[in-house]
């Protein structure tokens, strides 16, 4: 039986370090070969939120600074571009505001998704903000791929605690878009799922996570839908 391969698309406008990691070293552990991409090559800028220890606890930010500054893939990773989305198994996107600005517009990355849920082979994984990439993704025909299908992803309601009236984060820039509102916009059937600890949804090869708290059961999902098993 062949290897399971997975092409992770890592933002360099800031990734959100679980969304990114949690996924990465589980698929990693479970013999998945993972080659990582950015829109232009360049290492991958971590969001300083996603490693603030009053944000995201002590645990969680040493995990991702660890991978972060030490994983081989995320230090020199391969331009998007350069890379065929067909020769994968698996496409993930991890979120993080940061996708927003790159990864959700980045024409390669569109193929990319379009080919692991279109395709005759690939599963994707899509997280978070990164979501917000299926309110610019077409099929060939001009429709959207998210139109029709059940996901998830990052909510209006979790927005409005992070931006301001004018839509400005924290960091002074302005949100360009409210992803649950692009999603719906484009015909997703879109299911948050706010009263449960985790949202993963699964909708054909599409596999959508909500947030940071999902990103573990996300991967999990991923293996099931790529018939690996997690060692114990």
């Amino acid at each position: 039986m062949s290897e399971t391969t997975a092409l992770f698309i890592v933002s360099e406008a800031g990734y959100w370090g679980e969304e990114c990691v949690e996924p990465l070293t589980t698929l990693s552990d479970a013999g998945v070969d993972v080659t990582v991409a950015t829109p232009t090559g360049e290492k991958p800028v971590v969001d300083e939120r996603s490693v603030d220890p009053d944000e995201v606890g002590e645990e969680t930010s040493e995990k991702v600074l660890e991978v972060h500054e030490n994983d081989e893939r995320l230090a020199d990773p391969e331009p998007v571009a350069a890379v065929d989305a067909t020769d994968y198994d698996a496409v993930v996107l991890p979120g993080g505001h940061g996708t927003e600005w790159d990864v959700n517009q980045d024409r390669h990355v569109r193929q990319a998704l379009l080919s692991a849920v279109g395709g005759d082979r690939g599963k994707a994984l899509v997280v978070c903000h990164a979501v917000g990439i299926l309110a610019f993704t077409r099929e060939a025909d001009g429709s959207f791929l998210v139109e029709d299908r059940e996901v998830t992803g990052f909510p209006n309601e979790w927005e409005e605690g992070i931006v301001d009236e004018n839509d400005l984060m924290p960091d002074g820039r302005k949100l360009p878009y409210w992803v649950e509102d692009e999603v719906k916009a484009a015909g997703g059937v879109w299911d948050a799922e706010l009263d449960q600890d985790a949202s993963v949804t699964v909708d054909g090869d599409l596999v959508t996570a909500r947030g940071p708290g999902s990103s573990a059961a996300a991967a999990e999902t991923l293996l099931e839908e790529l018939g690996v098993e997690l060692e114990a």
